[in-house]
């Protein structure tokens, strides 16, 4: 039976978290050189469409289809055949709306992963890499994950919003983007600064407040279930962000804004799949913690010399998977009776199954990344050549300028 006050709170989450990817845009755009933002701006912005549309026609099916084997959902979805008003078993809102509200997550993921490529990409390399790992990745995880009979939820692992089927497997892949891919011509020596860190902080706001509808809707209803992930993706962000910038004050003698829009992400990243297992003090405990290994975890790549130009792995890799883990550490039956108890209090065998999910999301994600990416290099290419790389992406491949100075034209 549909219940009115959950529809309307699903809704709204599926608009917030659709706000979430211009958000994402702005987040990354300010970070890159002005001659990149628009480019920048295209990975999320497109994926919008493409995504959309590939979830309608098969997407959805994939992930949420009836199960075959546990592995993925079956084609009876397909074109969005049998999705209408009739809940979904065990809902209370239409199957339309749960369908477009799981589309927003499909749509951000691989919209996450630009974070390791940006301003060194073809667009057409793009496109073609974010339709195949949408397929080939995203739907499997989210089949194996969420979807009843699912095998990682059938054997116990809890992922509430998407800190492993979206941010671990999406971190995991641009780690391998950025080593596969190359550096940008001159990194590190040749520093290449945030052109609007303005326009990044607007961005790391929006995304805030756009998280409350990735992880609060994720409980399905306007129920307390929604309020308690509310509050503590609150509270995990606001502690992300004084860790790290505690931990700059300290190292540097200055805490710096990026750092705060940083820590906040990073504390949001790792509450997303305990979100709805665990209490508020232990949210607090999971936003500060992953408020210092994501700051430590974009040093790595200084360490190891590859270029995640925006830190996607640093804080979404490495925040998802800590995030999953301390699932498995603080997740208590109280505040969830469909969750399980965690290793705090005295239980081993979520923690293992948690192990068990990050270590064969994450396996999946590099594997299928690493040949879809040597797949395109081998056919259409990957990089924009040196001289389009140096002229910008913007102009070399989108024909446009950021901040073109003068009188308006639009199209003309």
């Amino acid at each position: 039976m549909i219940d009115k006050a959950d529809t309307a709170w699903l809704m709204v989450s599926a608009a917030l978290v659709l706000l979430m990817t211009p958000a994402l845009a702005l987040f990354y755009g300010g970070m890159v050189r002005q001659k990149n933002v628009l480019s920048t701006h295209m990975h999320s912005f497109f994926a919008m469409g493409l995504i959309t549309v590939q979830w309608v026609l098969v997407g959805y099916t994939l992930s949420f289809g009836p199960t075959q084997g546990g592995f993925i959902g079956g084609l009876d979805h397909a074109f969005l055949e049998g999705v209408g008003f009739t809940p979904r078993a065990g809902q209370t809102v239409p199957h339309l709306l749960f369908m477009v509200y799981q589309l927003m997550f499909a749509i951000i993921t691989p919209a996450l992963i630009s974070g390791a490529f940006a301003e060194r990409l073809k667009f057409s390399a793009f496109v073609v890499f974010t339709l195949a790992w949408t397929t080939l990745v995203y739907n499997p995880l989210a089949h194996w994950v969420w979807a009843p009979g699912g095998w990682l939820l059938e054997r116990g692992a809890l992922d509430f919003a998407g800190g492993t089927v979206v941010h671990l497997a999406a971190g995991a892949s641009a780690l391998v983007f950025a080593i596969v891919l190359g550096k940008r011509a001159g990194w590190p020596k040749r520093k290449s600064p945030p052109h609007s860190l303005p326009m990044t902080l607007l961005g790391a706001g929006i995304l805030w407040v756009g998280w409350f509808g990735f992880n609060a809707g994720s409980a399905g209803a306007s129920n307390e279930l929604a309020v308690l992930a509310l509050v503590n993706t609150h509270i995990a962000a606001g502690a992300g962000a004084m860790m790290w910038a505690a931990i700059e004050w300290g190292r540097l003698g200055k805490p710096s804004s990026l750092g705060v829009a940083s820590g906040l992400v990073a504390g949001l990243v790792a509450i997303t799949p305990a979100a709805g297992f665990v209490g508020p003090m232990p949210a607090l405990a999971i936003g500060a913690v992953a408020g210092a290994i994501c700051f430590g975890g974009v040093l790595l790549k200084n360490r190891f010399h590859y270029d995640d130009s925006l830190d996607a792995f640093g804080v979404h890799g490495i925040g998802g998977l800590f995030g999953a883990l301390a699932t498995g550490v603080f997740a208590h039956v109280r505040w969830n009776p469909a969750g399980n108890i965690g290793l705090a209090y005295g239980k081993t065998k979520l923690f293992v199954e948690q192990l068990i999910a990050i270590g064969v999301a994450a396996a999946y994600a590099i594997v299928v990344t690493f040949i879809l990416l040597k797949v395109i290099e081998k056919t259409i290419g990957l990089r924009p050549t040196p001289e389009q790389e140096n002229e910008g992406l913007d102009a070399a491949l989108h024909g446009e300028e950021g901040y073109a100075m003068g009188e308006g034209g639009g199209h003309g």
